[in-house]
């Protein structure tokens, strides 16, 4: 017999709102999902076999890039099977299992990001010691600890939800299991742990955004002493792409978790959570490649080498 404070499964309402409406929206996901994955997937592909992109600037765009395929595989591909079927169930254990791979993916994806801007300060700041300040041997270190704390650090927190005492029903408002809503499940006290999920949050997104904030302000000022106006458009460009998926990242990020308390909106909650798991991993492989002149040609070559390949084996 289950235990009556520990539910066998929980009942996800994702969008049940909007009825049959469901149907209508699952299409639009499902490019977007897809277009993610693909996009994300050319941009690693390429990481590996361009020697052009075997440079530290690659190695964390590569990182980061796997980390948007991960991200959105622990909630989107359930999300949209969902729209699809009226009984909306994931099983307690399941539930446990993506709320950990979800934050601890997530977390990574932000160091990620403050090693990338750590990248660009020492390249644009220090151009002269760029060689020695980020070597290989550095950039593994920097990745590793960003993968390994985040993944080390969700286990007390899993655990913890694992343990409380879910006596407000099992019905999740949102598409995937989301913090809020489960602490909103429960009627143990969750004061600790909601001050546990702030330093977290303090740790991992706010001192991430941190780093990232202080490389960015040395950088402008860096920048802004160049005499050549062409050297400041280059500087700035390569910067730019990497600002832009910054600000979308951390303020929805920010705007959701970074925040004590459970007597949150989560209709709200999830729509912005939806910007972070499906329309950021859409728009980061746009915003990386687009700008960037390195990664276009690279990118053009090996089309050119792949039609050059195909007309090859047409003719033999």
């Amino acid at each position: 017999m289950a235990n009556l404070s520990h539910p066998s499964e929980f009942v996800l309402l994702s969008f049940s709102s909007f009825g049959e409406l469901q149907v209508l929206l699952y299409g639009p996901f499902l490019v977007l999902y897809l277009l993610a994955f693909m996009g994300n997937t050319v941009i690693i592909a390429m990481v590996i076999a361009d020697t052009h992109l075997h440079t530290p600037m690659y190695f964390f765009l590569g990182n980061f890039s796997l980390l948007e395929i991960l991200v959105t595989m622990t909630a989107v591909p359930r999300m949209l099977s969902d729209m699809l079927v009226p009984h909306k169930v994931i099983s307690f254990t399941g539930c446990m299992v993506q709320f950990y791979f979800y934050f601890s993916l997530g977390s990574t994806s932000f160091l990620i990001l403050s090693d990338m801007a750590l990248d660009r300060f020492v390249a644009i700041c220090h151009p002269l010691r760029y060689g020695t300040l980020m070597s290989w041997a550095v950039c593994v270190r920097l990745t590793g600890a960003a993968w390994a704390a985040p993944f080390l650090a969700m286990v007390p927190t899993v655990l913890s939800r694992a343990h409380l005492s879910y006596c407000h029903g099992n019905v999740i408002n949102h598409f995937f299991c989301d913090n809020t809503p489960l602490l909103q499940l429960s009627c143990s006290d969750t004061s600790l742990l909601e001050f546990w999920d702030f330093v977290m949050a303090l740790a991992f997104v706010l001192s991430s955004f941190l780093v990232t904030l202080i490389s960015y302000g040395y950088i402008v000022t860096t920048v802004l002493r160049i005499p050549s106006a062409s050297g400041r458009q280059k500087a700035f460009s390569t910067c730019g792409s990497h600002l832009t998926l910054v600000f979308i990242g951390y303020s929805s990020t920010i705007f959701l978790y970074v925040r004590p308390g459970k007597a949150h909106s989560v209709e709200l909650n999830k729509t912005v959570a939806l910007v972070t798991s499906v329309l950021t991993p859409f728009l980061s492989p746009f915003i990386f490649t687009l700008r960037n002149e390195t990664f276009k040609a690279v990118l053009q070559g090996q089309m050119w080498r792949l039609k050059g390949l195909h007309k090859a084996l047409q003719q033999s």
